[in-house]
């Protein structure tokens, strides 16, 4: 499970992708597989979670990794090339950014 804080010194990577509402479901069921399957197995990964849009027309997965270089190597992984493949024959774009923690804030408790 990814756990977003401050002194976190690894690397973040955010990645969205266009779809449309008829390709929503396909590109979801993908990431799903991509994630169970070969991601969370990779050296290096830490957790992740996928978010899908309300009107499906977008699709967001955040994931954590010890090191950039680890998420690279997934990327280089002969199964993850196939599967990324696939995923881009069904978005419309998709655009991975790699980010650090700047800041994080918590609800606070109001007083009644």
């Amino acid at each position: 499970m990814p756990e977003i804080r401050e002194q976190f010194d690894g690397q973040t990577v955010i990645c969205t992708f266009d779809v449309t509402p008829g390709s929503a479901q396909d590109v979801l069921e993908l990431l799903t597989a991509a994630y169970s399957e070969v991601i969370s197995r990779q050296p290096g990964y830490l957790g992740g979670a996928i978010h899908l849009n309300d009107a499906q027309t977008r699709i967001c997965t955040y994931s954590q990794w010890r090191a950039r270089a680890d998420y690279q190597a997934m990327l280089r992984n002969p199964e993850m090339r196939v599967r990324n493949r696939a995923i881009n024959e069904r978005a419309r774009s998709f655009e991975p950014v790699m980010y650090e923690v700047a800041s994080v804030h918590a609800a606070q408790q109001r007083a009644h």
